[in-house]
């Protein structure tokens, strides 16, 4: 039983093997385990001679399974080293890393600017009922937005019978302020950043997916006034000193008065006007960007969110962040912002 179980321990090529020599030759069913337990049916005179002759062997086992047992450790390790080796002299970043897209980053620090004058940041759902989307915000039932061809819609567009879903991907983020209104009570100072959806194609200037920030103010007393100054600091704070806005009468359903808001051109500061020796291709000469839409809250759209108009007055308004970004760095193609080529967004690094 002795030379068996030696010449079993040192056939054992590996630990897994050693493991299952060892179950076999020093378990409870093994032979020489088998054979200590039957010493004591023996005759006295002949239990001293057998337990010695056992104990031996079952010593001679136990001291062979622990050397050959180092010995498979000290081969594994060996073979550990050499199989996971790691060469600390190859290039660490073989693999380039990624960069914080600029989209973010913009987003982030116009939060910032509107946070420090004591704006809270609200969110709401990318997916949205036309109640919010239109209806709150003084889209009449016929207005061209509602239509197919300007609005993702969810399972079919809701037409003059009510039949449809009645819920569309949000064209802009002023839902938000909508909700806004319905969940808090005024004074109400939010800005409402997000994704929004509509049908354009995919080119230089248009993309049917684009980043925007609202903003809306409701109080006692606000102006237009409070909106300009509210939009030159805005400026000032992405732009730098120096900067001015200008406010041209417009259009839009869910404000008035409303007006479109231009910014001095950042780069030739108006000296290209009329000065064909210093053209400037960011305004294209006319010394003022177009950056957004603005307005007082139109009072429908108070009602319609439990707002009392004749106490409560407020401002808002809405602009791409794309757009931004396309004047704040000179990106003329917005298709390289959703195309997600880290060499176009490498270069604006990880600014958090």
């Amino acid at each position: 039983m002795r030379d068996e179980a030696l010449a079993a321990v040192a056939a054992a090529g590996d630990l897994e093997a050693l493991r299952e020599v060892k179950v076999a030759h020093t378990g409870d069913r093994s032979p020489l385990a088998l054979a200590n337990r039957e010493i004591g049916a023996l005759p006295p005179h002949a239990k001293a001679d057998a337990g010695k002759r056992v104990g031996q062997a079952r010593g001679a086992v136990n001291k062979a399974l622990a050397a050959r047992q180092a010995e498979l450790e000290a081969e594994r390790d060996a073979r550990v080293l050499v199989e996971e080796a790691v060469d600390v002299t190859l290039p660490y970043d073989r693999v380039p890393a990624g960069a914080r897209h600029p989209i973010t980053t913009l987003s982030e620090r116009i939060e910032d600017v509107f946070v420090a004058m004591g704006y809270e940041v609200a969110e709401g759902p990318e997916v949205e009922a036309e109640w919010f989307n239109f209806d709150a915000l003084n889209f009449p039932p016929d207005h061209p937005a509602r239509e197919m061809q300007d609005t993702f819609f969810v399972q079919g567009a809701k037409g003059r019978d009510g039949a449809g879903s009645g819920v569309v991907l949000r064209t802009h983020t002023s839902p938000v302020q909508v909700r806004s209104m319905l969940e808090r009570k005024p004074p109400i100072y939010v800005i409402c950043p997000g994704r929004t959806y509509r049908t354009d194609e995919l080119d230089a200037t248009h993309t049917p997916v684009f980043s925007q920030v609202e903003l809306l103010a409701i109080d006692e007393g606000l102006t237009m006034a409070d909106l300009k100054g509210t939009l030159d600091h805005m400026v000032t704070a992405l732009f730098g000193e120096g900067m001015s806005t200008r406010l041209r009468p417009n259009f839009f359903p869910f404000t008035e008065p409303s007006a479109e808001m231009d910014m001095q051109c950042y780069v030739c500061r108006g000296a290209s006007v009329g000065n064909p020796d210093r053209p400037c291709r960011t305004c294209s000469s006319e010394g003022w960007i177009e950056l957004g839409g603005c307005g007082m809250v139109n009072p429908r759209v108070l009602i319609a969110c439990g707002v009392d108009p004749e106490k409560y007055s407020g401002f808002a308004f809405g602009f791409g962040i794309e757009r931004m970004l396309m004047f704040r760095h000179n990106v003329e193609d917005m298709r390289d912002m959703v195309e997600g080529d880290v060499r176009f967004t490498r270069p604006f690094g990880m600014e958090i």
